[in-house]
C-alpha cells in the first residue's frame, strides 16, 4: 500500500468519527484540551512513515516555521516547554558569554504566583530568586515592586505571561536595558498574545513556549525557545544536543568545513568536532512525528486564539448578566495588550462568604472543570522548603490568589452552549453556599 492511500485512508477514518454530544452535568467540560483536526493526523503519520525517528525534515521546518509566526530569527525546538525554561536559563549560565555569563548566587527576579518550572531552572543553576507580587486585576506581576527588587546582585528577570494575559513587558524590557538585565519571557500560555500589535516573546533575550496538549497548539510533549541572537541559539542548541560543541544537523557532517580542525580545551589537535562538549548538557530533542503535529498545528493558531478570545468574551458577558460580579473579581487585560487567554480567573472578593474549596467542588461534581492559579504561592509549596531566595515587599496579592482563586476554560473545544452551562453551574453553585 503506497503513501498516498494510506494517508487518505486515515483521513477518511478521522473525518468519519462520531462527535461527542454535550450533554449537560453528564458531558465534562475540562478547563484545558486540545483541538487535534485530520491534518494533524495525516501528518504525524507521514514523518512515521519516514521511520527517521529522530529530528528530520518536519523538525527543520517546524523550527522555520516558528520563528516566523513567533516574531523571533531563531527558534530551537525541545521536549517540553519547563525543558525551554531550563535551556533558556542554563544558556545565560555559559562560559561562552564570558563576564556575561550569569554565576551561582546571582539574583534573578520573577513571582511566586505561577508554575513551578518557570522558577526551577533559577534554582537548579544555583541563583536566587527574588520573588515580588502580582496585580491582582491582571495577575501579573506588580512592575512598581519588581524595580524596587533591582539590587547590585540582579542579573535578570524571568516572568511568564500569567495566563494568556501579557505583563507590561514594554516598561520590563526598558527597566533590563537601563540595568543590563537579561530578559527571559516565559510564554507558554501566551502563544499570539500581542502588546501594542508586538508579539510576546519579542521583547526579551529568550523566549519560550510549551507544546502541552493544554496549550495554544499541541504537539503532545514539547516546547521551544526564541532568540534574535546568534550566539544564545547556538548555546541552546549545545545544551539540548548532549552538550556538544558541533552544530551538525543529526545524520550530516562537517557543517563548519573544519571537522577536524579544531584545537578546543585539552583535546588533541584535531580531535573529531562531532564529539567535543562544551557545556554540561541533556538530549533534549524532539521527535520527527511531534515536530509534524506541531507544523499541522501551527496553521491554525489564529482560529485557535481567536476561539479563545470569543470564549473569554462570552464568559465575561455572561458572568455580569448573571450578576455574578458581585461576587467574584473578573481578569483585565493589561493595558495596550491583545491577550490569547489560556483560561479565565475568578477571585472571590473580600468579605463574600464564599469558600473556594466548596465552590471548585461543586463545580467539578456538575462536569465543570476548574483549576487553581498552579503553584499559587510557591514559597509555600513543600519543595520550596529549603530553597534559598528572597522576598522583596509583600505578597498579600499572591496569597490572596492562593486562597480565593481559580479559573475555568476557554479553550477551542468549548462552545455556546458549554459557556452557558458553566455560568449558570457557577451561578448555582453561588447560591448553593449563600442560601
Amino acid at each position: 500500500m503506497n503513501r498516498e492511500k494510506i494517508l487518505k485512508l486515515a483521513r477518511e477514518g478521522w473525518d468519519a468519527k462520531l462527535q461527542t454530544k454535550f450533554v449537560p452535568g453528564e458531558t465534562y467540560i475540562p478547563p484545558t484540551g486540545k483541538v487535534i483536526s485530520a491534518d494533524d493526523l495525516v501528518a504525524v503519520l507521514d514523518a512515521s512513515l519516514d521511520m527517521w525517528l529522530t529530528a528530520g525534515r518536519y523538525h527543520d521546518a517546524f523550527e522555520k516555521d516558528l520563528a516566523v509566526r513567533f516574531g523571533k530569527k531563531l527558534c530551537k525546538v525541545t521536549v517540553s516547554g519547563s525543558a525551554a525554561n531550563l535551556l533558556a536559563f542554563t544558556a545565560l549560565t555559559s562560559q561562552k558569554l564570558g563576564s556575561k555569563a550569569i554565576q551561582p548566587g546571582d539574583e534573578v527576579i520573577t513571582v511566586a504566583a505561577g508554575f513551578p518550572t518557570t522558577v526551577a531552572p533559577i534554582i537548579q543553576n544555583r541563583c536566587i530568586p527574588v520573588f515580588v507580587d502580582v496585580d491582582l486585576k491582571t495577575h501579573n506581576v506588580n512592575v512598581d515592586a519588581l524595580e524596587a527588587a533591582i539590587g547590585p546582585k540582579t542579573r535578570a528577570i524571568m516572568i511568564a505571561h500569567s495566563l494568556g494575559n501579557p505583563f507590561d513587558v514594554v516598561r520590563i524590557a526598558d527597566l533590563c536595558k537601563q540595568h543590563g538585565l537579561y530578559l527571559i519571557e516565559d510564554c507558554c500560555d501566551a502563544f499570539g498574545a500581542t502588546v501594542s500589535d508586538q508579539q510576546v516573546g519579542s521583547f526579551g533575550d529568550l523566549a519560550t513556549l510549551s507544546f502541552y496538549p493544554a496549550h495554544h497548539i499541541t504537539t503532545g510533549e514539547g516546547g521551544a525557545i526564541f532568540t534574535d541572537k546568534i550566539r544564545l541559539a547556538r548555546i541552546v542548541e549545545s545544551y539540548r544536543d548532549w552538550g556538544r560543541d558541533c552544530y551538525c544537523k543529526p545524520g550530516m557532517d562537517n557543517t563548519c568545513g573544519k571537522r577536524f580542525d579544531w584545537k578546543l580545551g585539552n583535546l588533541p589537535k584535531g580531535y573529531d568536532h562531532k564529539y567535543t562538549y562544551s557545556h554540561i548538557g541533556y538530549n533534549l530533542k524532539m521527535s520527527d512525528m511531534q515536530a509534524a503535529c506541531g507544523v499541522s498545528q501551527l496553521k491554525q493558531l489564529d482560529a485557535f486564539v481567536k476561539q479563545r478570545q470569543y470564549n473569554f468574551d462570552g464568559l465575561t458577558k455572561r458572568i455580569k448578566a448573571a450578576g455574578l460580579e458581585e461576587y467574584f473579581g473578573l481578569p483585565h487585560p493589561t493595558p495596550n495588550t491583545e491577550p490569547s487567554w489560556f483560561g479565565f480567573l475568578l477571585t472571590i472578593k473580600d468579605g463574600v462568604p464564599l469558600n473556594r474549596s466548596k465552590l471548585t467542588e461543586y463545580l467539578e461534581n456538575k462536569k465543570v472543570g476548574t483549576r487553581l492559579l498552579f503553584g499559587g504561592n510557591l514559597i509555600k509549596q513543600p519543595a520550596f522548603k529549603n530553597v534559598d531566595y528572597r522576598v522583596v515587599g509583600s505578597l498579600d496579592v499572591t496569597d490572596k490568589i492562593m486562597h480565593d482563586s481559580f479559573w475555568i476554560g476557554v479553550w477551542p473545544g468549548i462552545d455556546d452552549e458549554r459557556l452557558d452551562y458553566m455560568v449558570a453551574t457557577l451561578e448555582e453553585g453561588v447560591k448553593h453556599q449563600l442560601l
